[in-house]
């Protein structure tokens, strides 16, 4: 992945969240992706392992519903050979990190990793 691809695609993807634009956000996805998040687990239940874009769409879908405000300010991105780490700040000031693994053009795999207790998305302690 070069610079100027990676900065389009942070680009998209912060705007596409800022706008609550789950099918901006969602079409740098493959449909086969593998998403794993620890809020995942707290939203949802489960393992915190969401399987396929369709259930990814309904998981972020109820991010959404859950966090009105969700908001997002990229402090950094980096750049592997085949992955991009965007760091960024959400709505409660939490630092996160999102991993993603690409597969061409598209994303694959993706991990959502976070400071201690800024996993918690609602802000309830």
């Amino acid at each position: 992945m070069d610079h100027s691809t990676a900065r389009r695609f942070v680009d998209a993807w912060v705007t596409a969240w800022n706008g609550h634009d789950l099918d901006g956000v969602l079409r740098h996805f493959a449909e086969d992706v593998t998403f794993r998040s620890p809020v995942a687990a707290q939203l949802l239940g489960g393992d915190g392992i969401i399987r396929g874009k369709d259930a990814l769409r309904s998981y972020w879908a109820e991010g959404l519903r859950r966090i009105p405000d969700l908001r997002f300010e990229v402090l950094g991105s980096y750049i592997g050979v085949d992955c991009l780490v965007i760091n960024y700040r959400n709505q409660k000031g939490g630092r996160v990190s999102e991993v993603l693994i690409f597969n061409g053009a598209l994303v694959t795999e993706g991990y959502g990793t976070y400071l201690g207790e800024d996993a918690n998305p609602a802000g309830a302690r």
